[in-house]
């Protein structure tokens, strides 16, 4: 078992990195539902010619000691002699709420496989930017992400994609070999999936999963599928609205979901900055429009994720964003803020804006949200080490759990 290594939660003064005692609150801002940080490091891995990307958690309620959840955290390991390669998935858990992990395993059945693409028969295929999250009605650790296809050790371009998902075992502590999910054979879906988004799950069971593609010639949309899980097998039913932008962009990717004070809210990335939107029904939305701080400011965020941390008296976006003296990061991907949503005017309030992941040279870009109890959720991230030389800022690898201690319990965990 890994040794918890527990770090201080950081600040940024005069571009400079300081630090703070856990559970003391970085700035000044305060937010409704109120909370404190706790920032520490499972695992690190950094040789040189690897590290961990795409580190996400998920739980499974009283698989645990005593009764506390398993959280199962996946991640990728990226080969970093090139753009998005992802040589393997690993696995890692933990039954004490964080004190003690698992080492990180590679799960044999998330290996790449050899497929056949056009007239190539040396196309290697692989399911990454992995999300688990329990899916409630059928108590299952449910994971979704995309499939990448590689060819002479790059990414195909164009290439055919998919949603792929996988079903975890607690029995066996094992994801299962992944499976891709069927689509409508339109050329809107040549290209599709649900890589690094954030899904929300009906009480029935529904599945409402953000997914965004690109047709033979288009640029990405984004859509909503809404899918039928029963414990083992996803399916499609429909999908809502096509959002996009008609811009010289790629267009729009990496949607994540959320509902709050009974509406829908959507976020989404694009190369030079992050949209908004909200519905009534999960499928429809509003015209898109660009995130703002409060007072109408840009939010700064571009070509990168962001995603919901959703409690029950609040609505948090946590982003990466310019102007924080972060230049010198790979699109200003760190450090990671979180800051409270006003969601009548679909703005992020600037007072609350917090540092919830500090920035150490390498990108945070990709990370995720999970809620572990009515206490607390947690934004887990890994240190993606490219470009070369960003550890001479001091990053090393480290993955991180940036653990949010709610001040009242977050009546919407339901486990």
């Amino acid at each position: 078992m890994i040794s918890r290594r527990t770090f201080l939660a950081a600040g940024l003064a005069s571009g400079l990195s300081y630090w703070v005692q856990p559970n003391t609150l970085i700035q000044a801002g305060e937010p409704q539902p109120d909370y404190a940080l706790r920032l520490e490091s499972p695992t690190r891995r950094f040789d040189g010619e690897s590290c961990w990307v795409h580190a996400r958690a998920g739980i499974v309620p009283g698989a645990g000691q005593d009764g506390a959840p398993r959280i199962v955290m996946t991640m990728n390991l990226k080969d970093l002699s090139g753009s998005d390669i992802f040589d393997a998935m690993y696995s890692m858990r933990s039954d004490d709420l964080g004190r003690h992990w698992t080492e990180p395993r590679q799960v044999e059945a998330m290996a790449q496989e050899t497929v056949t693409v056009d007239d190539k028969d040396d196309v290697t295929a692989a399911v990454s930017d992995f999300w688990p999250t329990w899916h409630r009605a059928t108590g299952k650790l449910l994971g979704t992400g995309h499939t990448v296809k590689y060819h002479e050790g790059r990414v195909m371009s164009p290439r055919p994609r998919h949603v792929g998902y996988s079903v975890y075992d607690p029995e066996r502590d094992a994801w299962p070999w992944w499976r891709r999910l069927p689509m409508p054979d339109e050329d809107r879906f040549y290209n599709i999936g649900a890589g690094c988004t954030q899904r929300y799950d009906l009480p029935d069971g529904t599945i409402l999963l953000p997914a965004y593609g690109v047709g033979r010639s288009d640029t990405s949309s984004v859509y909503v599928l809404k899918c039928g899980f029963d414990g083992d097998t996803l399916t499609y039913e429909e999908h809502g609205d096509r959002l996009y932008v008609d811009d010289d962009t790629r267009g729009l990717h990496e949607p994540s979901l959320t509902r709050f004070n009974g509406e829908y809210f959507l976020t989404i990335r694009n190369d030079r900055k992050g949209y908004v939107t909200r519905g009534e029904d999960g499928l429809h939305f509003e015209p898109i429009r660009a995130w703002t701080f409060d007072d109408g400011e840009d939010l700064g965020n571009y070509n990168t994720q962001q995603h919901w941390v959703t409690h029950s008296e609040g609505l948090f976006l946590v982003y990466t964003r310019r102007g924080a003296n972060n230049d010198h990061v790979f699109r200003h991907r760190a450090p990671l803020f979180m800051a409270q949503v006003d969601p009548e005017r679909l703005c992020v309030i600037r007072d609350t804006e917090r540092i919830v992941v500090p920035q150490r040279g390498a990108r945070l870009g990709n990370f995720g949200v999970t809620d572990v109890s009515p206490d607390e959720s947690w934004v887990t991230v890994a240190e993606w080490m490219q470009p070369a030389g960003v550890e001479q800022w001091g990053s090393d690898g480290s993955v991180f759990t940036a653990r949010i201690q709610w001040d009242r319990p977050n009546e919407l965990f339901e486990a």
